[in-house]
């Protein structure tokens, strides 16, 4: 694929689309750690530096997707929440369907939870202010929608929906980490299985970890 140069804001936003949709195809192949701006450029059909005129970094380019990824997770999550939990249900019986939901819908989403656990240490750290501060005021907005869901099914949260929103997206990332283990590491599970207690696959990992923290943080 190769572009003219753009001259339209419409030109503009299709090279910046043609970037992110490229950015996503690329994780859908590889971790993040994998994704270079140089591959990037090739895919789309760019050069390096006019990359760069649309995203300062391949970090600002992986932001800009864990919130488009995120805003569409939160649009699933609220009709999956719908279906899945019953508000007359007693509390814990409301908690741990939320945990489980919660634990299923993300453990399905590898790209965000990838996303999630390079966020913190990776994806913003080589960013300017003004693309950290865009990010961040667009997740206060997530968190206030991921919040309300919660508060939604489990009123007894009150303001503590807030915290195991920030929660369920940490460990989302932390745990992922572990869920999918490089050749050399399944290798050596293979041939010692007893290594295998390492391996934590991420639904039950997440299910286990997002029942203690609802059940911990609810009202006895």
């Amino acid at each position: 694929m190769t572009f003219q140069r753009a001259r339209t804001e419409e030109q503009r936003e299709i090279r910046r689309r043609a970037i992110l949709d490229g950015a996503s195809a690329m994780l859908d192949e590889m971790p993040v750690a994998a994704v270079t701006l140089n591959e990037l450029s090739r895919r789309v059909g760019l050069a390096k530096p006019n990359v760069l005129r649309y995203f300062e970094s391949r970090e600002a380019v992986l932001l800009e997707l864990l919130d488009l990824f995120l805003r569409e997770w939160l649009a699933e999550l609220a009709g999956e929440l719908a279906a899945g939990v019953g508000e007359d249900l007693p509390m814990a019986e409301r908690a741990t369907a939320v945990a489980e939901i919660l634990s299923r819908s993300l453990s399905g989403r590898v790209v965000l939870c990838d996303l999630f656990g390079a966020q913190g240490s990776v994806l913003e750290r080589n960013v300017s202010v003004e693309v950290v501060t865009r990010y961040k005021r667009a997740s206060l907005e997530r968190l206030a929608t991921m919040s309300g869901l919660l508060g939604k099914y489990l009123p007894e949260l009150g303001e503590d929906a807030t915290l195991v929103s920030l929660q369920a997206m940490v460990l989302a990332g932390a745990l992922s980490a572990y869920s999918t283990p490089p050749p050399s590491l399944q290798a050596a599970y293979l041939a010692e299985p007893e290594l295998g207690r390492f391996h934590m696959p991420l639904a039950d990992s997440l299910k286990m970890a997002l029942t203690a923290t609802l059940l911990g943080v609810l009202p006895r």
